[in-house]
């Protein structure tokens, strides 16, 4: 079922509408860097950063190279829960600096220690470069808080791609032992590579994410022949995608609590829904909350959705208590 959006943006989808209809009639063509470049422009809908009292940049060394962080607190002499930050973007877009205000909210709003990770992007870095890099920085975190005061309970969040990597993590903890999450925070997250949830095709248009520009991000991520649909790839290439999924992936109780948001007019709605519904057939403790007039990526654009961006911020305080 499509969704109905809420009167708080729909000016900004008909300008937004407008701008792909003209690059649709210009043959213009996506390059990493246009779309980078498209979402870096959505920092202009988060005005408000709140100041905290610690906020310093740090790194990791993974791989021969410096895996870089940005630590936040609001009491660095506090021992604080953590919570690890993925941010969203598709898996080749976003970056600690444009996720800076939410990072800085989450800090304020849960009072808590918040590490946001800059992990490698497809193309330049295709699947599962990302995901090696937050598990790094999950099982090594303690490495990133000398002299910031922390417990030892540790929250994953993440939002589109981030909460792809987050259920990755999740899944990835039944069988790594290293990888400790008491609970993961989701909103709306990507969790079926293979496109096949009912709202890719409902709300997969009109809406911000559009269904074509999903399979685009996908082509990059898992370095498909971009001529070809996701599902008209080879066998091999269809597996590696399925396995991929989270939503395809191992379920048990002994995966970490959850707490999932979706929007009623994102095109990932439904396979954020089929992850709920799984974690709770497992034995998951689940809670659920949808926005029913929001988009896609609504976080990004708190200016407009002031009020719902807030209540995020709070369920998700509320949660970690």
């Amino acid at each position: 079922m499509r969704g109905i959006i809420s009167p708080k943006l729909e000016d900004f989808l008909t300008q937004a509408n407008n701008a792909l209809a003209e690059a649709k009639r210009n043959k213009v063509e996506w390059t990493p860097a246009l779309i980078r470049g498209n979402l870096d422009k959505l920092a202009a809908f988060m005005s408000e950063a709140p100041e905290l009292a610690f906020v310093e940049d740090r790194c990791l060394n993974f791989e021969g190279r410096e895996l870089a962080v940005r630590v936040y607190s609001p009491a660095p002499n506090e021992p604080l829960p953590v919570l690890l930050h993925f941010h969203g973007g598709g898996h080749m877009c976003g970056s600690v600096e444009l996720y800076d205000p939410i990072s800085r909210q989450l800090a304020k709003t849960t009072r808590c220690v918040v590490i946001c990770v800059e992990y490698r992007l497809a193309p330049e870095h295709p699947y599962p470069a990302g995901i090696h890099d937050c598990q790094h920085a999950l099982i090594n975190y303690k490495k990133l808080l000398k002299g910031v005061a922390h417990n030892d309970i540790v929250t994953i969040m993440g939002d589109s791609a981030g909460g792809a990597i987050c259920t990755t993590l999740s899944m990835n903890s039944l069988k790594n032992s290293d990888i400790k999450i008491d609970k993961q925070i989701l909103i709306y997250p990507s969790v079926d590579y293979t496109m096949s949830s009912p709202s890719i095709q409902s709300n997969g248009c009109g809406f911000l994410l559009e269904q074509d520009k999903i399979r685009w991000y996908f082509q990059q991520y898992f370095s498909l022949n971009t001529t070809e649909n996701i599902d008209s790839t080879n066998e091999s290439e269809l597996q590696v995608i399925k396995q991929a999924s989270p939503l395809y992936g191992p379920f048990s109780n002994k995966m970490p609590e959850t707490l999932i948001f979706t929007a009623g007019c994102d095109p990932l709605r439904d396979e954020g829904l089929a992850y709920a519904h799984a974690l709770h057939e497992a034995g998951v403790k689940v809670s659920h909350h949808q926005f029913d007039g929001l988009i896609h990526a609504y976080m990004l654009l708190q200016d407009l959705v002031k009020e719902e961006c807030q209540q995020t911020y709070q369920q998700i305080a509320d949660f970690m208590q």
